[in-house]
């Protein structure tokens, strides 16, 4: 079992930048796909941006392309998100989510998730 806790969100003003974490518990981390995912108020949860076990393959949303990076550290059991030139609709709460699939958009494919960080970017 993995559990997953976010941080690092907070209150931007739009062009601005932050830095997801989520980090891991237990030791089999990098056995686990990894994903980032969001929700805004009013709208169901949208995937973000996806790694996998390694990290040498990624996958975004076209929103965010060229805006976000996301990254593991296997060795920290860490997963991170960084999001530059925020836009007021980036605007929601921010999952990290885990599972056996690499670069599934499909939410139903992660089995782990964490209680998501708060993301609130302002015009």
């Amino acid at each position: 079992q993995v559990q997953l806790e976010e941080s690092g969100g907070g209150l931007v003003q739009a062009g601005g930048s932050l830095r997801l974490s989520c980090a891991a518990s237990g030791r089999t981390f990098s056995s686990y796909a990894m994903a980032w995912f969001r929700q805004a108020p009013g709208k169901e949860r949208e995937f973000v941006a996806a790694i996998g076990k390694s990290g040498a393959s990624t996958y975004y949303t076209d929103p965010v392309k060229g805006r976000f990076t996301i990254s593991r550290d296997n060795a920290k059991n860490t997963l991170y998100l960084q999001m530059s030139s925020l836009k007021p609709e980036d605007t929601a709460v921010y999952y990290c989510a885990a599972g056996p699939f690499a670069l599934a958009v499909d939410s139903v494919k992660y089995i782990y998730w964490g209680q998501g960080t708060q993301v609130t970017v302002s015009s």
